[in-house]
């Protein structure tokens, strides 16, 4: 049994997995007919590296990309949170021009693997999970009848994809290992949901929560840890991956402050116990309403 991702089109066939030596038929140019169709119809979801070249490339802060040219959607039945790129009205990316993509050098990991699709596989057993290629052929696209055949490998060169397989492989294998755990681990609440959120995209609050005395308290962590972070964009997100592996599946790899653990459960205890007060004293205010309707 294999755990992948979603293959991301719409097809009721069963694509043909490609090996990385595999020829494939393909060419894009600005001379072709069908230049920046798929662009016009983009549905292009991103992952936190890819947030981070798009919003340097604009010259914008995190907060301010996030807002401006994404919006949130639900990966998994259990609405774990993920990121697609804004268009417009009629589905147009919002970096498109007549002259193609406006943010080209810095296009995204789904735009750069195109027309070659991608899935993490984890096979029942294995240690590590391993990559499958396909081809996605999309009837508006002309670039398959191009007089042009290199290899999957070749044509991930000429993208310049490694550089992001690289950076997206811890974030991969964290939405692979959801995916994995299925409904084994039960629904996350709406406060873990929001938690991966700011550790996967919102650079800009993570970072808030990292540099704060709340966090230092917890986390045993060296002050020049905090120096990189406060700095590096590349160095929070990687962090942000590390802690979601830490909080949700207790892969501990970041050291934390003795006791922490125990008063955070102790916290948590606090609110569940105020939560339940509150609901039984909301409930006691709706029956006493309830009686007085009636003998009103």
């Amino acid at each position: 049994m294999s755990e992948k991702f979603d293959i991301p089109f719409k097809s009721d066939l069963v694509p043909t997995i490609l090996e990385p030596s595999a020829q494939i038929q393909f060419n894009c140019h600005k001379g072709i007919s069908c230049f920046n169709a798929c662009c016009r119809h983009a549905d292009i979801q991103l992952t936190p590296y890819d947030i981070i070249r798009l919003k340097d490339n604009r010259g914008m802060s995190p907060t301010e990309f996030l807002k401006k040219h994404t919006v949130p959607f639900e990966m998994d039945r259990d609405g774990l949170p993920g990121i697609k790129m804004r268009t417009d009205d009629e589905g147009a990316c919002l970096f498109l021009t007549e002259e193609g993509c406006s943010v080209y050098a810095d296009r995204p990991t789904a735009c750069r693997y195109y027309p070659v699709g991608h899935m993490a596989v984890h096979e029942a057993g294995a240690k590590d999970e391993e990559t499958r290629y396909f081809l996605v052929s999309e009837e508006h696209c002309k670039g398959h009848q191009e007089d042009r055949f290199l290899t999957v490998d070749a044509y991930r060169k000429e993208q310049q994809v490694e550089p992001y397989d690289q950076l997206n492989h811890e974030y991969m294998q964290l939405i692979l290992k959801k995916k994995s755990a299925g409904p084994t681990i039960g629904r996350p609440s709406d406060t873990s949901l929001q938690f991966f959120f700011m550790c996967a995209y919102d650079l800009d609050r993570l970072r808030r929560y990292v540099l704060s005395d709340a966090f230092k308290a917890a986390y045993d962590l060296e002050e020049s840890f905090y120096e990189t972070v406060e700095k590096e964009d590349i160095a929070l997100m990687q962090f942000g991956i590390r802690l979601l592996k830490q909080v949700l599946f207790g892969d501990h790899s970041i050291l934390e402050q003795p006791g922490a653990a125990e008063k955070r459960l102790q916290e948590r205890r606090e609110i569940l116990e105020l939560r339940r007060k509150a609901e039984a004293e909301l409930h006691q205010q709706k029956q006493e309403k309830e009686m007085k309707d009636v003998l009103s």
